[in-house]
């Protein structure tokens, strides 16, 4: 729509030259100078829409580029982000790893638990058969059967041998019984203390796994998320490059408006200035240095390749500026992206523009005349600027050309 606007006033302007009468001299002549004012104020209403159409398209740019700026900083934030999650995972992967062989360890050791434990298995029913042959010949024969032993002996020394034995016998029925007790509660510790690592280990196993899905789910999402910044990256450089456009067609549409109220203005107060041609003066006289020449270059905020359409000398702030040459001011203020911006008419289709002056810094008013020399600004940093300079362009005929051709 501004596209369409900035067109519209551009055809009105074309239209409203091709209405005027032209005379000697190439001056433009008005009917009366009645309708010279209502032209200039038509002019200055025209200028005031582009102005405002421009500033609306500054305005949209910065903010346009501080989300850009805002996006790219939580995208490196998030890349930040996946590449802590990514150590992450793979660190989980190696404790998996770490537990699996755990896991295979334990589940060997209880193999070989089991095969224990079928051993002593083994021992207690040979033991339990003993003790239930023990104790069914005690239930058949009773303890006569040991005093028939004992009191059979042929002489005292056998009888002692036969009681030694009965009571190798009894302690051995003791120590099998105490045997069986320990040999069953120590299979029991030993197969419920291995069963329990087991299952501590295989909890462990199970935890890092969840850890793992949900560390490759988070990586997932802010995937997702770096796609939808990228999205949006793409589209807010589509709309800075939009509304560079528009910036570009406000200022050469600005850059009219300015020759036709210039025209008018010249008409009304019917002053002749010509530009009999040679060198201009420099616009600065000391403590410069040239930063950036007339031609193509890469700009220095966008990064992108422009036609640079005048020269800049780099200064101090409030570094003073001088008119190139006499002429009529018609523009001292606030312009586009040249920020604060004076532009001279000289007649016979030159003009001089000095750019980014600081604010406080414009030194002469539309309408004045200034002569060859004179102080009219002071250097600034307004509008798109890196820093302090002067960008001065030589315009003839409304279009850009090298400064260089002009300059002293």
């Amino acid at each position: 729509m501004r596209k369409a606007g900035a067109w519209l006033l551009v055809a009105a302007l074309l239209t409203v030259f091709l209405i005027q009468p032209s005379g000697s001299g190439g001056q433009v002549q008005a009917a009366s100078l009645s309708q010279i004012e209502r032209d200039i104020a038509a002019a200055n209403k025209q200028i005031k829409e582009a102005e405002r159409t421009a500033a609306n398209a500054a305005k949209d740019a910065k903010s346009a580029e501080s989300q850009k700026q805002n996006l790219t900083v939580k995208k490196a934030d998030l890349q930040n982000e996946i590449l802590s999650l990514m150590k992450e995972i793979d660190r989980v992967a190696v404790e998996k790893q770490k537990t699996q062989e755990q896991v295979d360890a334990k589940e060997a050791e209880l193999l070989q638990a089991g095969a224990a434990l079928d051993a002593v298995q083994e021992r207690i029913v040979k033991r339990e058969a003993l003790l239930e042959s023990r104790m069914r010949v005690m239930y058949t024969d009773g303890f006569v059967s040991y005093m028939d032993v004992l009191f059979s002996s042929n002489s005292f020394g056998d009888f002692l041998d036969r009681f030694d034995a009965i009571q190798t016998i009894l302690d051995s029925d003791r120590e099998t019984l105490a045997a069986h007790k320990k040999d069953k509660e120590t299979a029991e510790q030993q197969k419920a203390l291995i069963e329990q690592q087991y299952a501590d280990i295989q909890a462990l196993f199970q935890e890092l796994e969840l850890q793992q899905v949900e560390l490759v789910k988070k990586e997932s999402e802010k995937e997702v998320l770096i796609a939808s910044y990228n999205a949006n990256l793409q589209q807010l450089d589509e709309t800075l490059h939009q509304l560079e456009e528009i910036s570009e067609e406000q200022e050469k549409l600005l850059m009219a408006l300015a020759a036709k109220r210039s025209k008018l203005v010249a008409e009304k107060n019917r002053i002749q200035n010509p530009y009999s041609g040679g060198k201009l003066g420099m616009p600065i006289k000391q403590g410069y240095r040239v930063t950036s020449n007339f031609g193509t270059r890469v700009h220095p905020i966008s990064g992108k390749k422009h036609t640079h359409t005048g020269i800049d000398f780099g200064a101090p702030s409030g570094t003073p500026i001088y008119a190139a040459e006499g002429g009529r001011v018609i523009i001292s203020q606030v312009w586009s992206t040249y920020g604060n911006c004076i532009v001279i008419d000289h007649g016979n289709g030159l003009w001089t523009l000095y750019a980014h002056i600081r604010n406080g810094g414009l030194l002469v008013d539309e309408g004045d005349t200034v002569k060859k020399g004179d102080k009219i600004a002071e250097v600034g940093s307004t509008g798109n600027s890196t820093g302090p300079h002067l960008h001065f362009e030589v315009r003839k005929n409304e279009v850009p050309v090298n400064p260089g051709g002009y300059l002293k």
